[in-house]
């Protein structure tokens, strides 16, 4: 089935460029909510980042479906929410959760497995 994607493709602007691939939900891309939470791990392959995003409003039933996730350029989803990119360089094991109703990122604890 297809995804009917918040932004198009022709919406997209450069704005962080070179930073490889990630993983992110499709309540962000599809549903159109803010990244409530980001964290880098390990890359898996060449070109993987090792970013991974989530609103946080994912269940796990959600997330234990593959079809729910997907792998984009960093840039695609700086596009939906400009607010990780001061966050993108930071080094592998990082992690980051959206303070409630604002664009400010605290340390969190990444997830573990």
């Amino acid at each position: 089935m297809a995804k009917n994607y918040r932004l198009s493709a022709a919406a997209l602007r450069p704005i962080v460029i070179g930073f490889g691939s990630c993983i992110a939900s499709d309540a962000i891309t599809v549903q159109g909510e803010k990244v409530g939470f980001m964290y880098r791990e390990s890359p898996e392959e060449s070109g993987d980042s090792g970013w991974r995003f989530l609103s946080g409003t994912e269940t796990q039933d959600f997330l234990n479906s593959p079809d729910n996730l997907a792998i984009y350029d960093v840039n695609t989803i700086a596009n939906y929410d400009p607010a990780i990119v001061p966050l993108l360089a930071s080094p592998i094991g990082s992690a980051f959760e959206r303070l409630p109703g604002s664009d400010i990122f605290e340390p969190a604890d990444a997830p573990s497995g």
